[in-house]
């Protein structure tokens, strides 16, 4: 019988027997849009999902292409490591043209496929706008400035900055990646996770890890804590009485946000992304329960003025 471990003994084993960063796979996408497609079948949202299947389709065959991304110095690494920080700072640090040459690739692709006429016109518009306000689009998506996010526009924009941040993390030395980080950020790119999964198999059995929104890279964290705040105190578990029993929303009394938690024992598919996005009733629950999301989907942003 397995026995989930408290998160003190967590905390006192062996640190080498933990895998503490977990690079994401080759194929990301792929399995995304797969596990999108498997899951969209009588989803209250099964038009969308099947929607975001073919942007992430677009962002694996994308990321298969040659780009010329900027490396990380030594400079950086050291300063990083000395400091505490995280390899990269994706909200401000400058980033390279390339990842709006990345954004036409992926509007080249999608306007490939069937796509209902109000997607075509976003993507239209998007491939017409100008530089800076995709610049200024894409700092406000980062940053979280809701008033700044153009809702239709923004799944868009923010597949383009997931495919930058994520081959520029692939560059990456393991070596070069901190040891101690701030907490609830992702250690590559320094960017909030997505979800948390509780893994299976081998030195990772029971641990659990975060998944970045933005590099998809996943992280060590403790069990039974607040992903947001660090709380440990007022923790809560909260399902779907028909739901999928892998899925909860993990939620805490004292900053009063909740992300969703996956136990990959119940559903070995379970996807970080896919998962989170088509559990969107869960939302629902969460919000009527007066807890927040502590950060927006990567495919799913509510204008600044929703309720």
């Amino acid at each position: 019988m397995q026995r989930i471990l408290t998160r003190g003994e967590i905390e006192t084993l062996d640190r080498t027997r933990i895998v503490r960063v977990i690079p994401a796979a080759p194929d990301t996408f792929s399995i995304r849009a797969q596990r999108l497609r498997q899951l969209a079948p009588d989803n209250p949202i099964q038009d969308y999902l099947l929607l975001i299947a073919q942007l992430a389709d677009a962002q694996q065959r994308v990321s298969e292409q040659s780009w010329s991304l900027p490396l990380v110095d030594e400079v950086q690494a050291a300063q990083a490591q000395s400091h505490g920080m995280s390899l990269f700072s994706a909200a401000s640090e400058p980033r390279d043209t390339v990842w709006q040459h990345m954004l036409t690739a992926l509007i080249e692709q999608l306007q490939q496929q069937e796509l209902p006429e109000p997607v075509r016109h976003i993507l239209q518009e998007l491939a017409d706008t100008a530089p800076e306000a995709l610049e200024q689009q894409a700092s406000a998506l980062l940053n979280q400035q809701a008033e700044h996010i153009n809702a239709a526009q923004a799944p868009f924009i923010m597949a383009a900055l997931q495919l930058y941040w994520s081959l520029r993390v692939k560059t990456i030395d393991p070596a070069q990646v901190p040891a101690v980080t701030p907490f609830g950020l992702c250690p590559c790119c320094g960017s909030q996770p997505v979800s948390s999964s509780v893994q299976v198999g081998g030195p990772k059995e029971q641990i659990r890890y975060a998944t970045c929104s933005l590099c998809a890279t996943q992280w060590h964290i403790v069990r039974v804590v607040c992903t947001h705040c660090e709380d440990t105190k007022t923790i809560a578990y909260h399902s779907l009485d028909e739901g999928n029993p892998a899925i909860k929303a993990e939620s805490c009394d004292h900053c009063q946000h909740y992300r969703k938690i996956f136990y990959l024992d119940k559903d070995p598919h379970a996807d970080a992304f896919a998962d989170d996005l088509a559990s969107l009733p869960l939302d629902i629950l969460m919000g009527e329960a007066r807890f927040y999301r502590a950060n927006n989907s990567p495919y799913l942003w509510q204008p600044a003025d929703a309720s």
